[in-house]
């Protein structure tokens, strides 16, 4: 069964580590498909071009089924998977980081590496936050005019605590109003509608920010 809800960043960041006087600089953003990813890693690349590596990772999809990493020149293993296990260590998706690196003259070895760049990832996406996106119904009802009125500020009033929306009421004949309501709280809001005597029709799902 698909989830109805999945974690994603709260907002774009970044995060500076040094270690052994390398500079490591983690770069955080939200994206909703691959290209975009591999776009923001070589918008890194431009506004970086001194820095001797970009490595990455992204997650994309509702459970995170999409996963690249790349180590760029690095020894195998020591930058892109460290930095995707960040992400999924925060249950993350629809996000890529990319950690650019400044050699400081002294090596780190493999260890040495894996940590650095799993270190300024986690703290990147530490930065960044986080916030749950989640899967809508959107309904609509028909209303006669004399109850829209009361109708609609019940619904207002009661919404909160189901995270059900009015997107809109037009009017005609009859009052036509439009509802968003979570996936997850679907059978809630249908007691509350029976118990309003609204009868709303699903019109469609889509996924919102939460």
């Amino acid at each position: 069964m698909m989830p109805t809800s999945y974690s994603i960043i709260g907002a774009d960041a970044s995060a500076e580590l040094i270690e052994r006087k390398s500079r490591f600089l983690a770069t955080v953003r939200r994206v909703g498909e691959e290209d975009a990813a591999r776009r923001v890693i070589e918008e890194c690349r431009r506004t970086h071009r001194d820095a001797g590596h970009h490595c990455s990772a992204f997650a994309l999809g509702v459970q995170a089924e999409i996963t690249r990493s790349s180590d760029d020149g690095e020894p195998a293993g020591t930058a892109g998977m460290p930095i995707l296990e960040a992400i999924r260590a925060r249950g993350l998706s629809d996000v890529v980081v990319v950690v650019s690196r400044w050699f400081g003259g002294i090596k780190l070895g493999t260890g040495g590496l894996a940590r650095a760049y799993g270190e300024a990832a986690a703290a990147g996406l530490a930065a960044a936050g986080g916030r749950e996106r989640e899967l809508v119904r959107h309904a609509e009802a028909s209303v006669a005019l004399d109850r829209i009125g009361r109708l609609d500020n019940d619904l207002r009033t009661r919404a909160p605590t189901l995270g059900l929306t009015v997107d809109g009421v037009d009017y005609g004949e009859r009052a036509r109003i439009a509802l968003s309501v979570p996936a997850a709280h679907w059978s809630r809001a249908q007691a509350l509608f029976a118990e309003l005597g609204l009868d709303p029709a699903i019109t469609g799902e889509g996924w919102r920010d939460r």
